[in-house]
């Protein structure tokens, strides 16, 4: 997904991100999840992003789904999964005797 097309914002070279990081507090303490946050990356191009913390307590649930699709498709392309039960039965073991 590229959304650097759509970014509205400057993409501040590394040092200078590293520079407005005290301005950047300013505005998240006055702006709460609101404020603009600082994008930056080398060749302004974006690689990482600080946004206020209030902001990242509100998409925490949203980034934990998007862990949770990552690892899915990547289980996905690992190919077909084998049930317990079928492991089980295949070393000897009886998964009722451990329920």
């Amino acid at each position: 997904m590229s959304s650097s097309a759509a970014l509205p914002i400057p993409v501040l070279p590394t040092s200078e991100a590293r520079g407005q990081l005290s301005s950047a507090l300013r505005r998240f303490r006055e702006g709460g999840a609101l404020a603009a946050p600082v994008v930056f990356g080398a060749q302004r191009r974006p690689e990482g992003v600080v946004i206020p913390f209030e902001l990242y307590a509100e998409l925490l649930p949203v980034i934990e789904d998007v862990e949770i699709a990552h690892l899915v498709r990547e289980r996905d392309k690992a190919g077909a999964s084998v049930p317990l039960a079928d492991v089980a039965a295949a070393i000897g073991l009886n998964p009722d005797d451990y329920q």
